[in-house]
């Protein structure tokens, strides 16, 4: 029984060390089955060690019933009847417990199921010597043999058919909890709206359900927030254009002077941030409407450029470099919004870097690069917070240029890679579809 114990503490130790690694569906089925196999394991200990007990208290009776005719028989004829019952005077292989019994004047039966030759023996003394009868248990023994395999190959299809059931009710289980965390990384990504839906049957108020009705409850409350935030700061940024206009009118009207240009200076900084909150609005309000056609990248770039009155060199790659009439790459933008996120790009790596701040085209990729203190592990870990600048030696600002420049991008279809440079300095890379 002890042994048995131990086999069963092993097995649910080994069975809980190989669900280390496996999903929770597989953790689920394993467990089960090894619980199944657990109680099957001891059930089936019982019914052995209870027919076990049965067959020797009836081989026993058995014994002694025989030793009793024989002994009688032997009284009255003075001779042992050996028959099936192998019954013999000091019978050379009689067991020495047996014998010691017989030789105290008691009358005892010895019961052997594990050797060669299964028997129970039954002995008490006769004068001087031992009377004993033996009978042969293998036939006993088979039957517990056939009880031992039927108790086996039912407990492995109950197992079996526990591990089956519970794969199907775990992969029930772990499907609505996938959808749960896909669901919550898509509100995680802005997808407010994303939602799990009633996956559980009407009535049904399990864990699962509950999980499922907070996550939407949270999505659905975090939307309105922001909803009402980013209706806030539109708001708020258009209701600043009209005031500010005036204000700006009436800052040219002004005579020049000093005082003036702080004026005009700080006018022009708030009508810049005004029109940054309007545009970051939109952007959060998916109300942006790209015109996409096909432009060459080198040629748009240095217009940029040009445009922007920034003095700024456009580099190229050596192989581009080395085939100065080689075709220009195509791709497919929105020039406008392309200029918005490399000047954006540009502002943001003068502000907060180091001269000098180069521009390099490569295929369908525009690079800008400074060579300052590079961009901030959180910026880079986390994205660009909006009114967040990141480390304190990158200089002031609101944070919006590149939450602008990310968002501008994500209209077009381009993708923005922030980055520190080998050598120092910070690098954004943006990668454009081709045309």
């Amino acid at each position: 029984m002890r042994a048995a114990r131990r086999r069963c503490r092993a097995l649910l130790a080994r069975a809980r060390g190989l669900t280390q690694g496996l999903s929770l569906r597989w953790k689920i089925a394993a467990l089960l089955a090894a619980g199944c196999a657990l109680v099957a394991v001891t059930i089936g200990l019982l019914i052995h060690q209870s027919r076990a007990a049965q067959v020797a208290a009836t081989a026993r009776e058995s014994a002694t019933a025989q030793l009793i005719r024989v002994r009688q028989l032997y009284e009255l004829t003075g001779q042992v009847d050996h028959g099936d019952t192998e019954a013999a005077l000091d019978h050379p292989d009689l067991p020495a417990p047996l014998r010691k019994s017989a030789h105290d004047g008691k009358r005892s039966t010895f019961l052997d199921l594990e050797g060669p030759h299964p028997a129970v023996w039954a002995a008490r003394p006769v004068g001087d010597r031992v009377l004993s009868v033996r009978q042969p248990l293998d036939a006993a023994v088979d039957e517990l043999q056939e009880l031992d395999g039927q108790l086996v190959a039912w407990g492995a299809v109950v197992v079996g058919l526990a591990a089956l059931g519970g794969a199907g009710l775990a992969s029930r289980l772990s499907r609505e909890l996938r959808t749960a965390a896909a669901t919550a990384r898509r509100i995680s990504r802005g997808e407010l709206d994303a939602r799990i839906g009633q996956s559980a049957p009407a009535g049904r108020q399990d864990e699962v359900a509950e999980l499922a009705c907070a996550v939407d409850t949270m999505a659905a409350s975090l939307q309105r927030r922001l909803e009402a935030e980013q209706r806030f700061t539109a708001d708020v940024a258009h209701e600043l254009r009209t005031p500010l206009t005036g204000l700006h009118t009436a800052a040219e009207l002004l005579p020049p002077s000093r005082p003036t240009e702080l004026v005009r200076d700080r006018v022009s900084a708030l009508c810049t941030l005004t029109e940054d909150l309007l545009e970051v609005a939109r952007l959060d309000a998916n109300a942006e409407e790209p015109h996409l056609e096909v432009l060459p990248l080198d040629r748009t770039v240095e217009g940029i450029l040009q445009r922007c009155g920034l003095s700024v060199e456009l580099a190229r790659p050596e192989q581009a470099a080395d085939d100065p009439g080689g075709a220009d790459t195509l791709v497919r933008t929105d020039a406008r919004r392309l200029e918005r996120i490399i000047a954006n790009l540009i502002a943001n790596a003068r502000r907060h870097g180091a001269e000098p701040v180069e521009v390099t085209v490569d295929g369908t990729s525009v690079s800008v690069r400074d060579h300052g203190p590079g961009f901030p592990e959180r910026l880079l870990k986390d994205g660009p917070q909006r009114f967040v600048t990141g480390a304190k030696e990158r200089g002031q600002g609101t944070g919006l240029g590149l939450t602008i420049a990310l968002g501008q991008a994500h209209v077009i279809g381009a993708e923005v890679a922030l980055s520190n440079a080998e050598g120092g300095g910070a690098a954004a890379v943006v990668s454009l579809p081709a045309g």
